[in-house]
């Protein structure tokens, strides 16, 4: 995220230094400040887009649960009307929707949690903006009355920017970790095929079995 890099890029820079070497110092903090809004402005834009990921996430997963619901009770309703085969039909769609609750709950969690670290990072760039701001009139004002840029220079804490920029380094590698996991959301949903089409397919019928066998013990058949 751009955002990262730029912010980056202002803590190693001598920043006085910078308003020294330019013609309007005023006009520099300023165009600073703007640059840190879009940034800040793009990283809500994500964070939006990924919050509506976990919605139609969450809707999936709801779909998902609701299907396998009604096909559960479309069996019990073919065994009451003594159907045993429209009942095996019925619980053979629910063993198919039941395979993509797992994935299903998983790529929600998973987005849940990135959202959830998004948002602290947002508020943490809001808050840095908020800070930049707060010192932007500060530096306006000791610019203009530096005589020389070696007098500005001395007056920042390198230490302190050190800390900072390794702190920085620290959330922006949590943020290529967070990429990385970005990535493979595309292929949470996808459902592995077994080689063994033979063995799966015993499985496939072994688990329909089980659940006729589930449900005429419910209806006491």
């Amino acid at each position: 995220m751009a955002i990262f890099s730029r912010i980056a890029d202002i803590l190693k820079a001598n920043i006085n230094d910078m308003i020294d070497k330019a013609e309007d110092p005023e006009k520099m903090v300023k165009q600073l400040i703007i640059e840190i809004e879009q940034d800040v402005d793009e990283a809500t834009q994500a964070l939006g887009q990924a919050m509506g990921s976990q919605k139609m996430a969450q809707k999936e997963l709801a779909d998902a649960l609701a299907k396998s619901a009604d096909w559960n009770d479309k069996a019990k309703l073919a065994l009451k009307a003594g159907n045993e085969d429209l009942a095996r039909k019925a619980l053979e769609c629910k063993v198919g929707v039941d395979s993509q609750i797992e994935p299903l709950q998983k790529s929600y969690d998973e987005i849940s949690a990135n959202v959830d670290k998004m948002k602290n990072q947002v508020q943490t760039l809001k808050m840095k903006l908020d800070e930049a701001r707060a010192r932007q009139q500060i530096l306006i004002a000791r610019a203009k009355m530096a005589d020389a840029a070696t007098n500005v220079a001395t007056s920042i804490n390198t230490s302190n920017i050190d800390s900072a920029f390794a702190k920085l380094d620290k959330l922006e590698r949590k943020i290529v970790e967070k990429e990385s996991i970005a990535e493979a959301y595309g292929d949470i949903n996808s459902v592995e095929v077994d080689a063994n089409e033979q063995f799966a397919e015993m499985q496939h019928n072994a688990a329909i079995d089980s659940e006729l066998e589930r449900l005429k013990a419910e209806l006491g058949m």
